[in-house]
């Protein structure tokens, strides 16, 4: 039994890193290890247009491959981080920033939830305190209070 447990766990650890592999190929990855872990922080910033959720790094769609060569290409060409990034947004939008900015429109999305968070509070505090307030009924008449004393003394 111990043995067959050991292979397990064995076979499990030979097989994890397999899991975590990433989608750059060899012939995008630059001979400067500088420039290529540059380029590597990059590409995890930056989301896969045809993947969601999952960085150009991660991702292995055509178009993150082309992203991850368009970032090489600026890094070789003399540009910083920051440049990359900006060139890569203006090209295809701020959606492909993994982690958006909180500047500009991008503001109200980041603020959506909790202001319809407090517009819900308020509208059930409204709610609640209106339906505790007994309604006032009208009077009832003489005949009806005769009426009403008679079925609850039990006569018919």
């Amino acid at each position: 039994m111990m043995r067959f447990v050991r292979r397990c766990v064995l076979t499990l650890c030979l097989c994890l890193p397999a899991t975590f592999a990433v989608a750059v190929e060899p012939d995008e990855i630059l001979s400067d290890p500088v420039l290529e872990n540059r380029a590597r922080d990059i590409s995890q910033g930056l989301r896969c247009l045809v993947c969601r959720n999952e960085s150009i790094d991660e991702s292995h769609a055509e178009l993150a491959r082309d992203l991850r060569l368009l970032v090489r290409e600026r890094l070789v060409a003399g540009d910083s981080n920051d440049e990359v990034v900006a060139f890569v947004v203006d090209r295809y939008g701020e959606y492909v920033l993994l982690n958006p900015t909180t500047t500009g429109v991008n503001w109200l999305l980041w603020a959506a939830g909790p202001i319809m968070f407090l517009i819900a509070a308020g509208v059930g505090i409204v709610y609640v305190r209106g339906r505790d307030k007994p309604t006032q009924a009208a009077a009832l008449s003489a005949q009806e209070q005769a009426r009403l004393d008679e079925i609850l003394n039990g006569e018919t």
